[in-house]
């Protein structure tokens, strides 16, 4: 237990150094583009989306599977909200009613993969890979195609506005952060699945109700797509069944990069937040030298696998000393 907290810890300690270098490159090189408050306000702006959606892969990832249908949860969830607030004339409890449908999609759609995983036994990787093209699937047939267009203005203030110069969704963003963190280190639900995901039949022979604790995983997870879905609607001020294609890879990869095992049992909420503000450094440090959306695809997949071999030696090499 104490080499996991020690990796666990390097890594937030190694993410932390990475972001100082790039701080201080960025006011060496490109003082006058990086340090300005436009550009600060637009990271603001960006990161909290696929943010919250990596906070439920890392749940899943800790227990020892992994949901990449969030992409399709949050599109769904951001349908039917919108769906419902333009039905009732955009009025504020339209807006009320809308969240509330979001965010119990989200829900109902991380129980039903919790199920087929829990009850079926079913790979995770599967489920959710036919999961996210069922949401996506039941999105279009909501939609019919075209992007709902036109939401409330208070409603497009959760992801646009701010309150003086900081932006509203950052609030938001803390507010999800505080919530994941009370619920993976506070309480015993967060130690159930870290237990699962070190050894599932472990954990079942100490007591803990695996499949109730898998239910309650994927349940989170989901409800975090909503909320990254609630807040793709408000940005864009649309919702539509394929915003945010990319966000898969780049949730994973903030999983892993933040110090989460890919088999599970191990992960911080630290790091996975320090991964999202690193991640979030390098994509507009892309912007800025002007590199192409294709290549910086290749460049997160690389940085991906990556992460995966040195986790994978690093692994071997604690085993060896183990033994």
């Amino acid at each position: 237990m104490r080499s996991v907290l020690k990796k666990s810890d390097s890594n937030v300690i190694a993410l932390s150094f990475l972001i100082v270098v790039i701080l201080i490159a960025m006011a060496l090189f490109m003082p006058d583009r990086f340090y300005t408050m436009s550009n600060l306000r637009s990271i603001v702006f960006q990161f909290p989306e696929y943010g919250v959606l990596a906070f439920g892969v890392m749940a899943c990832m800790i227990s020892g599977g992994i949901d990449i249908s969030l992409v399709g949860i949050a599109n769904l969830s951001g349908v039917i909200a919108a769906t419902i607030m333009l039905g009732m004339g955009k009025s504020n409890l339209s807006i009320v009613l809308g969240i509330l449908a979001a965010l119990a999609t989200g829900l109902l759609a991380g129980l039903f993969n919790g199920s087929l995983i829990g009850f079926l036994r079913l790979p995770p990787m599967l489920v959710t890979l036919c999961g996210s093209q069922l949401y996506a699937g039941l999105a279009l047939i909501i939609t019919k195609g075209p992007a709902l267009n036109d939401l409330p203005d208070n409603y497009k203030f959760i992801a646009n506005g701010s309150i003086g110069q900081i932006p509203v969704v950052l609030f938001v963003f803390i507010a999800v952060l505080v919530f994941v963190y009370f619920v993976m280190n506070r309480t015993v639900f967060g130690r159930q699945v870290r237990f699962m995901g070190s050894n599932y039949e472990a954990a079942r022979y100490s007591g803990i109700n695996n499949l109730k604790t898998t239910l309650r995983c994927y349940a989170f997870s989901g409800l975090m797509g909503a909320i990254s879905g609630i807040l793709m609607s408000s940005h864009f001020n649309s919702a539509k069944s394929d915003y945010g294609t990319q966000y898969t890879l780049f949730s994973i990869l903030i999983v892993v990069l933040g110090g989460v095992h890919p088999d599970g049992g191990r992960g911080r909420v630290a790091g996975v937040t320090l991964s999202i503000i690193l991640l979030q450094f390098i994509t507009q440090l892309f912007t800025f030298l002007r590199i192409d959306t294709n290549y910086r695809t290749s460049a997160y997949g690389f940085i991906l696998i990556s992460v995966l071999v040195i986790t994978m030696i690093s692994d071997k090499r604690r085993l060896r000393r183990m033994t």
